[in-house]
């Protein structure tokens, strides 16, 4: 192999570069796995900029705690509990575990194919017919996983901030609750975040390698003095009992409404691919991670529901929690004991910060793909990396930035803080279903693809099939509100925020898009 610099080049140039095996290396073939990621970013056109710090296990313990399901599970658990029931979530759960775990493994195999932080966007430049391929990959990376993200890391802190607040509510009554108070928790905890990913990056494989031990035994932590300490339901009434809370016409349509507590639970699947280029060996490591996210953070989310829906208490008590938040009430019920309840919640609030640590970093790493190949304005700044630490810091500054000014909306309405972020589930998803729709597509036509060391084979169709309608079924309900009477306060405003961030991103492309974005540009010229 052999590289020369040149920008004057986009992805498609590539499209006719004949296929290489990159399977088990051999010392014949590929020196070290070092070789492998150089051989494997210069076939993509890509020059290595960023430092490869992280193995298998720091990179398993930053997707479990950015997917963090048992954790994000109990604070919205109650959304399929009126939707559905206990029957309704428990089995909602395991579809949703199936569909994702499809998801995942479509992504998966893309990954190992093009391992690159660009994901999804550089994925379909790849896949899509020429003359759409500009379009697909532009809208696919700057309005829908760019801002997707940072929607992300957003709600993440803001978990994190307001649960904090919940706990002052508990050990407080006095506590005078606004939402400012929360804004500046939230703030302390992306702020906390921009620390850690800029001075302490360095040390972050490690941290996250530490994380992923508290993310398991902090479950034993929880899941342990609730169970012990909290009266028990039947199995009876936990698996054959369904609700319609919403006032829907009929129990299915209630289900699937409140599948999306399941589908919360498995956000953020593809968070390991936008970090690909910090990865040792990533074309194998990025897919075997993502993998055992969804098994490990499956297990222990359909354990963690198990044991709330055994342990509810009085669940009315629950939803009139003052915290805002009804498994604080739960927690409460079951140790009968402020401290009790607060030792558990805080042990979720950790968790919830140092998701956000991971969720900065994803945030980040995506805008930063997306601004080297031209594709935001002001590229020429964000896709710059600071030579001595080997960081896209303009990337991480205003994916902070960004996240700071969605909390001013929170101080002026919650409601529209949510609409706002409420766009993450439909938008990842999205940007799931274009690359993996492209890839079947492909797979029926028999055309010859370039695989890498870890693919589906014989399974590939079954499962992007799969996945698909998993990704359609989600997306849909995702738009739907709580309840079918709603106001302005209770309406679901994703579809709305999706479908204007869409136009958005048409009118954008063709003003500015079209004539800057020419897909993802040849840094290095690949050559056998």
């Amino acid at each position: 192999m052999a590289g020369t610099y040149d920008h004057e080049y986009s992805m498609k140039d590539m499209k006719g570069v004949q296929s290489v095996d990159y399977g088990s290396p051999s010392p014949e073939r590929v020196e070290s796995l070092g070789d492998r990621d150089d051989h494997e970013m210069a076939y993509m056109g890509k020059k290595q900029q960023l430092k490869r710090n992280f193995g298998f296990m720091s990179m398993l313990g930053f997707t479990c705690t950015l997917m963090a399901t048992w954790e994000g599970m109990t604070s919205v658990f109650l959304y399929g509990f009126e939707n559905g029931g206990p029957g309704g979530l428990i089995y909602g759960f395991i579809i949703c575990w199936i569909g994702s775990f499809a998801v995942v493994a479509s992504l998966a195999e893309l990954a190992s194919m093009y391992p690159t932080a660009g994901g999804q966007y550089h994925w379909v430049s790849m896949l899509a017919p020429e003359r759409f391929s500009n379009i697909l990959s532009y809208v696919t990376g700057s309005w829908i996983t760019v801002i997707g993200w940072q929607a992300a890391c957003a709600s993440g802190a803001y978990l994190g901030g307001t649960i904090i607040q919940g706990l002052l509510v508990l050990n407080y009554p006095s506590y005078d609750f606004h939402r400012w108070h929360g804004t500046l928790m939230f703030y302390a905890v992306i702020l906390l975040a921009l620390i850690v990913n800029t001075w302490m990056a360095r040390h972050l494989p490690k941290l996250e390698g530490f994380i992923l031990v508290v993310h398991i035994f902090g479950f034993f932590g929880v899941l342990i003095p609730l169970v012990y300490l909290a009266p028990h339901g039947n199995a009876s009434e936990v698996f054959g009992t369904f609700l319609n809370e919403g006032g829907w016409s009929s129990q299915g349509l209630s289900f699937f409404v409140g599948i999306m507590t399941g589908v919360y639970s498995f956000g953020g699947t593809e968070g390991a691919v936008h970090m690909c280029e910090e990865i040792a060996n990533a074309s194998t490591v990025v897919p075997q991670t993502m993998i055992w996210t969804v098994v490990l953070n499956g297990i222990l989310g359909f354990a963690m529901m198990i044991a709330l829906l055994f342990c509810l208490g009085d669940i009315d008590q629950a939803l009139k929690s003052p915290t805002g938040y009804p498994f604080i009430e739960i927690f409460y019920q079951a140790t009968n004991s402020t401290g009790g309840a607060t030792a558990m919640t805080s042990v979720i609030v950790i968790l919830c910060i140092v998701a956000t640590f991971a969720l900065l970093a994803t945030a980040s790493r995506m805008m930063w793909a997306f601004a080297r190949d031209n594709g935001l304005p002001f590229s020429r700044y964000l896709a710059k990396v600071e030579p001595r630490t080997a960081l896209p810091l303009y990337s991480i500054a205003l994916s902070t930035l960004i996240s700071l000014l969605l909390g001013l909306i929170n101080i002026g309405s919650t409601a529209a803080f949510n609409a706002i972020v409420s766009l993450i589930i439909a938008a990842t998803l999205i940007s799931y279903g274009i690359p993996i729709c492209l890839l079947l597509i492909r797979r029926i036509r028999g055309d010859q693809l370039r695989w890498g060391p870890w693919k589906l084979g014989r399974l590939g169709v079954v499962t992007n099939i799969i996945g698909l309608i998993y990704i359609f079924i989600a997306t849909f309900f995702s738009f739907w509100p709580q309840t079918a009477q709603v106001d302005a306060v209770d309406m679901n405003w994703s579809v709305v925020v999706l479908g204007g961030v869409m136009i958005l991103s048409m009118v954008f492309y063709f003003i500015y898009g079209r004539k800057q974005y020419k897909g993802p540009i040849i840094e290095v010229r690949f050559e056998r």
